[in-house]
């Protein structure tokens, strides 16, 4: 995927890629900045990225300030996992810059699937498409006690 440019208003261009240029560091500040867990375990988390099937970052110069991550099968599902931006960077369009790359990828798949993790991200996907399931339930199992 080539790089992307965006920009809106007075706002600096973001520029969006699939290359996976991100440092560890990076990674962790952008997860601890929304108050993800996942931030807290930055050679996991970094490793996972890297073994991801498709990560898009969005960089406000040379800061990363949005990701997004899919799983995919390689022919009918796709699951985004994460899509996450700096709060300071939120009303930003960024999120859904990466939303539009992910569907134009995907878009000869079956599905693109997402759990959104809080119930107040639900409205946000619908405006991509996105529908919940008529008798869906999110499920998770957590391997880790650590819940602080």
């Amino acid at each position: 995927m080539s790089m992307l440019k965006h920009t809106k208003g007075d706002n600096p261009i973001i520029t969006y890629t699939e290359e996976r240029k991100f440092t560890q560091d990076e990674v962790q500040r952008l997860f601890l900045s929304v108050g993800w867990i996942s931030g807290r375990y930055p050679s996991r988390l970094y490793k996972a990225l890297m073994h991801s099937s498709t990560v898009i970052t969005a960089w406000d110069g040379s800061r990363l300030v949005g990701l997004a991550r899919l799983l995919d099968d390689s022919e009918l599902v796709a699951y985004m996992h994460y899509v996450l931006v700096d709060p300071e960077y939120h009303g930003r369009g960024i999120a859904g810059s990466m939303i539009r790359m992910v569907k134009e990828k995907y878009r000869n798949y079956l599905y693109i699937e997402i759990m959104p993790e809080e119930s107040r991200n639900v409205s946000f996907y619908e405006k991509f498409g996105f529908r919940t399931l008529p008798d869906g339930t999110a499920m998770q199992l957590c391997n880790f006690s650590d819940r602080r």
